[in-house]
């Protein structure tokens, strides 16, 4: 029988390319985890990670495992809400849509698929509406936006954010009235663009205004005016901005994972993915 934990501190140093990062996914020192892989290449009689300094990567054996280790624990995870809640239960999570439009959507599909009798329902929204509705208890799991420095989270991620113009249709900055693009009235970064512009004196009107991602990356494009998009967001089309510009960075934002006070283990077991989503995406653009 190959033991489910092990597997799991396997997997993670796969994923995260390293035993540092994965001993913070499983919570065990990096000592542990090592022991733990050497462990599980005893029980299954093969080296299963070659070992370079700091790089990590599966051998031969180690993808072969890989593969079957992420099934085996789906299906103990699949189990145990099965056993703890019978009916499966629903989640209802609040992204932001810049995430939905990213690879969320590839990750939340794979979850409902590894958890048929668990109800998803998600609602892309923006950050202010959903920290709203965790409190008054319309969310169970939120993935927000929001100023740095906020309370307490099941994880935080600093946020890159700039200014865009259109690459081939560049905004002419030195208008006497600044047309930007965003969201409706209450988005973080629309607030943020409008405080940046009347801190330093220049006049601002908003020339296109979208509840659509997609809507404000293609007005961006078009050349209609100056927006204020995270990194994730910035398309080829687009053109970043700097202080070199006149248009220097705004207050910092972060990222906040939020889960309702009663989570249950269904929210939480999402709540680690999106975690580890969140990581990836970090040390991506790090």
């Amino acid at each position: 029988m190959l033991d489910l934990e092990l597997l799991r501190s396997f997997v993670s140093v796969v994923e995260a390319g390293g035993f540092t990062r994965a001993s913070e996914r499983v919570h065990r020192t990096q000592s542990t985890v090592s022991q733990q892989i050497k462990r599980l290449e005893e029980d299954v009689g093969q080296v299963l990670l070659h070992r370079d300094g700091k790089d990590v990567r599966p051998t031969e054996a180690g993808e072969r495992l890989l593969s079957y280790a992420r099934r085996l624990l789906s299906l103990a995870e699949e189990a145990r809400d099965v056993l703890r809640e019978p009916d499966g239960g629903a989640v209802r999570l609040g992204i932001p849509e810049d995430f939905a439009a990213y690879r969320l959507a590839k990750l939340l599909g794979a979850f409902s698929r590894s958890h048929p009798n668990l109800r998803l329902d998600v609602r892309a929204d923006q950050s202010k509406n959903l920290a709203r509705d965790l409190e008054r208890g319309e969310l169970d799991l939120a993935l927000y936006k929001r100023e740095a420095g906020g309370k307490e989270a099941i994880a935080i991620w600093p946020e890159e954010v700039h200014w865009v113009t259109s690459k081939s249709h560049p905004v002419d900055i030195n208008v006497p009235s600044v047309p930007l693009i965003g969201f409706p009235l209450g988005c973080l970064y629309r607030a943020g663009a409008i405080h940046a512009l009347e801190t330093a004196g220049r006049a601002w009107h908003m020339s296109y205004m979208s509840s659509s991602l997609a809507g404000i990356q293609a007005a961006v494009a078009a050349g209609m005016g100056l927006s204020i998009l995270s990194e994730m967001s910035i398309l080829p089309d687009h053109r970043v901005l700097t202080a070199k510009d006149g248009f220097a960075p705004i207050n910092r934002t972060e990222v906040a994972l939020m889960a309702a006070p009663n989570a249950s283990s269904a929210t939480l077991r999402l709540a680690d993915r999106l975690a580890e989503f969140c990581e990836d995406v970090q040390a991506k653009a790090a």
